[in-house]
């Protein structure tokens, strides 16, 4: 019975990877290229930041590490313990479905599970979304859309698993929760409620 189930959850996995792997186009694929490439939002994680720094003022302090940590950890967790310890093959670099991928920015590394990428999107947007003001619904949506683009692009390239892609992201959002809990804590006890100033309350 397990083994018909992991042979069912095996082949829905391949099918996935191929199905969107297999929709690749000319035009498409810098376009994920772009998204899978960390360097390429360096100027929009300076940006992130300074922004932060603004909306949150004395509390960015404890806020900004806490995302450090959280993505950090994340990015830690997802190289140094789960693909040592699971030890599986990207599809990219396996025989059999190895040579059916399109593969335009590279094989990429060796192993797979879990994607570092979706781990570390994960936890930032899901700080995001917990810690911005129900009034910036636009950005939270934004980081969304951003942090599920990068994990499409990483089936999509065909150098993870639709799994690979879960499994990180799953991790991400944990960490992001454990982040947030910790910021709330750290906030209630030094500097009171959590909150950011509204216009109403600086104009009064």
């Amino acid at each position: 019975m397990l083994t018909t189930l992991f042979d069912i959850l095996r082949q829905a996995d391949h099918g996935l990877l191929l199905a969107l792997n297999g929709r690749h186009t000319s035009w498409l694929d810098p376009i994920m290229v772009f998204a899978s490439q960390a360097k390429a939002w360096l100027s929009g994680y300076l940006l992130l930041i300074v922004v932060l720094a603004y909306l949150f003022r004395r509390r960015a302090w404890a806020l900004l590490p806490i995302i450090g940590a959280s993505v950090g950890l994340a990015d830690l967790i997802s190289a140094r313990l789960f693909k040592p310890f699971f030890h599986r093959l990207r599809p990219s670099h396996t025989l059999d479905l190895g040579p059916l991928l399109h593969l335009p920015d590279g094989p990429g590394g060796q192993l797979g599970f879990l994607s570092s990428h979706a781990a570390n999107v994960a936890a930032l947007a899901t700080l995001l979304c917990l810690l911005l003001p129900p009034r910036y619904r636009a950005a939270k949506g934004c980081a969304v859309a951003w942090a599920t683009l990068v994990c499409v692009s990483r089936v999509y390239l065909g150098v993870h698993y639709p799994s690979d892609v879960l499994g990180g992201a799953l991790l991400g959002v944990a960490l992001g929760f454990g982040g947030a809990a910790v910021y709330g804590r750290v906030v209630r006890r030094l500097a009171g409620p959590v909150s950011i100033p509204t216009p109403e309350l600086q104009q009064a």
